[in-house]
């Protein structure tokens, strides 16, 4: 009987078998074995670690103007929108009254509350001025627009749009870790879950730039590589699996092609295409100022880099 009650205490002279679950161990076992330095996952892992030590070092003397910069960016597409609604607007008007078939003074009226809302919710999301209210005037000209300018149903403007209001949602959930208040309007639940669910959803939208990116265009050598390495950021980001880390990558990667691929300010004034390209570029810092908040404030609970905290 002694030897079942003490079944705690290290194995007898008298008994040299081994002891597989554990039992004779005085310390908690962690439930792991050793890992494999020279596996290939534990390789992968090292490198992992190393990449995010070094973005973590790196980034300190950006990190507290993290927020404002990705702030800006999110709202810089409005700002420029609001600024070519004022310099083209008898063109704008032309095109909703002929080919949107707007009454005259509806015309008028929508590209009017159309500057106010979005110059006024910008400048609100910079100051950080009632910004649940901001977000939400400038989530309605985003819906607005696309219906008032017939684009609601282009698959490439659906699919950027709805990564700008993923964008606009980080900087709701930002806000509410800020402040650690409630809003107006949102179903009761604990302000952690409304957190988790903010940032998920903030998380999801942003990747839609990038299948779209995806869907469109020729194909070379080069698109696909870049494709499928932004695809693994856009799932580990969706995941929220080395969320940081991934999003770091996108933000990179959408800034250098940005840059070489929405480059309106070497095309020619009178071009047509001009316009298009600079709403490509706005659209694509938007969507880049979403990812920088996501660095900065991270993936949120519903996430694997929190379980992996958890468990």
């Amino acid at each position: 009987m002694t030897s079942r009650i003490n079944i705690g205490r290290p194995a007898s002279t008298s008994y040299h078998a081994p002891d597989p679950h554990g039992f004779a161990n005085s310390r908690p076992s962690t439930g792991y074995r050793a890992a494999n330095p020279d596996h290939p996952l534990e390789r992968i892992r090292a490198v992992a670690k190393q990449v995010e030590d070094a973005i973590e070092i790196y980034s300190q003397p950006l990190k507290p103007h993290l927020p404002t910069i990705g702030r800006f960016l999110i709202i810089v597409t409005f700002y420029e929108d609001a600024l070519r609604i004022m310099t083209q607007w008898n063109d704008q008007l032309w095109y909703l009254q002929t080919h949107r078939h707007f009454y005259r003074g509806i015309s008028h009226l929508f590209l009017l509350l159309n500057v106010i809302t979005m110059l006024a919710a910008s400048s609100a999301v910079i100051m950080k001025r009632y910004t649940e209210y901001a977000v939400i005037g400038l989530l309605s000209v985003v819906i607005i627009q696309g219906f008032g300018y017939g684009l609601m149903f282009d698959l490439t403007f659906f699919l950027r749009n709805l990564s700008v209001i993923g964008g606009l949602i980080m900087v709701f959930s930002e806000t509410m870790i800020n402040k650690k208040k409630s809003f107006a309007g949102i179903p009761s639940m604990s302000e952690t879950d409304r957190k988790k669910y903010f940032l998920l959803a903030g998380r999801v939208l942003l990747i839609f730039l990038f299948l779209g990116f995806i869907i469109q265009g020729k194909w070379s050598i080069g698109r696909i590589f870049m494709s499928l390495f932004g695809l693994a950021a856009c799932t580990m980001v969706a995941i929220g699996f080395k969320a940081k880390w991934s999003a770091t990558f996108l933000v990179i990667l959408l800034s250098v092609f940005n840059v070489f691929a929405n480059n309106w300010w070497s095309v020619h004034s009178a071009h047509p295409q001009r316009d298009f390209l600079k709403y490509d570029f706005f659209q694509t810092l938007s969507i880049v100022g979403g990812l920088i908040l996501l660095v900065n404030i991270g993936p949120g609970g519903l996430s694997v880099d929190e379980k992996k905290k958890t468990y």
